[in-house]
């Protein structure tokens, strides 16, 4: 089989639920090969048993792994690279709200390195393998939660004053953000794109790792909810769709290009949470 007779690849984190397995359902059926990404490889394996089930002839790989864990992003990667020449889209989509400030045993705040550096460092560890593969796509499952704050990039492992999940949660959304436009920049010229986008508020399983108050609130929320298909076509369309082509560097919603708020337009700030983010996450991985 020649480079070009191969179907395009593609791997997609937090597959096994919400808008992560909507995408998945809805990518099988289009002849792309799916490499699919989260914790429970139990569920990973279920999950591509059914996509296969649903498409015969589709082409369903899964690994498994604590994407907090930077040293478990890395093996991800070079696990993928082992088997695989090529990517064409990498879908960065897994991510979670922590009620209560914890450490990785890596030592990083959690919602930064599951919703941040998870998405920095298997993009990294990618790039090479993207850049062979280009025209290729990359997309940061974002939220408009980022609206209204802006970070202390002196502390963005929130080691002082009162964590509050919420701001937390946002914060890592606006890294997404400005970490696509930073990378956009650095891959000019390259044949790679990067954008980032909001899914809308979506009935999933979000948000029920928490007990107590904040789970029954994010429960009671569900019901005002859209469904996880309609949170996934804005990231199946800039996988897919040749309308997108070449664009980078974007925020999406709906379909659509969308505003974003301005501290996720400074590109100040996203040189230096690039800058950041190599110190946090690289220390952390070579130590685990």
């Amino acid at each position: 089989m020649t480079s070009e007779s191969r179907p395009r690849v593609c791997l997609l984190t937090g597959a096994t639920l919400g808008i992560g397995r909507a995408a998945a359902e809805a990518l099988a059926p289009m002849g792309m090969e799916l490499v699919l990404v989260a914790r429970d490889r139990a569920r990973l394996e279920a999950l591509a048993t059914e996509l296969r089930k649903r498409s015969p002839g589709a082409r369903v790989g899964v690994l498994a792994g604590d994407l907090s864990r930077m040293s478990e992003v890395r093996r991800i990667a070079r696990e993928f690279r082992a088997t695989h020449p090529r990517l064409d889209v990498l879908l960065n989509n897994a991510g979670a709200l922590f009620a209560r400030r914890e450490l990785t045993p890596e030592g990083l705040e959690r919602t930064l390195a599951l919703n941040h550096l998870a998405y920095f460092v298997l993009t990294e560890e990618l790039l090479p393998v993207l850049r062979s593969s280009a025209p290729a796509r990359i997309v940061n499952v974002s939220s408009d939660a980022h609206r209204g704050l802006r970070l202390d990039l002196d502390d963005l492992n929130y080691a002082r004053g009162r964590y509050r999940p919420f701001a937390a949660y946002g914060r890592s959304k606006l890294m997404n953000i400005l970490f696509t436009r930073e990378l956009a920049r650095r891959l000019e010229g390259t044949g790679v794109t990067a954008n980032a986008m909001h899914p809308g508020f979506v009935q999933s399983g979000f948000g029920q790792n928490n007990q107590g108050f904040l789970g029954k609130l994010i429960k009671l929320g569900q019901a005002f909810a859209r469904t996880p298909e309609r949170g996934a076509r804005t990231l199946v369309y800039l996988a897919t769709s040749p309308q997108v082509e070449g664009v980078t560097g974007k925020y999406f919603h709906d379909e659509r290009e969308s505003r974003t708020s301005a501290a996720a337009l400074d590109m100040e700030a996203a040189r230096r949470l690039w800058d950041a983010s190599v110190r946090l996450a690289g220390p952390a991985a070579a130590a685990a």
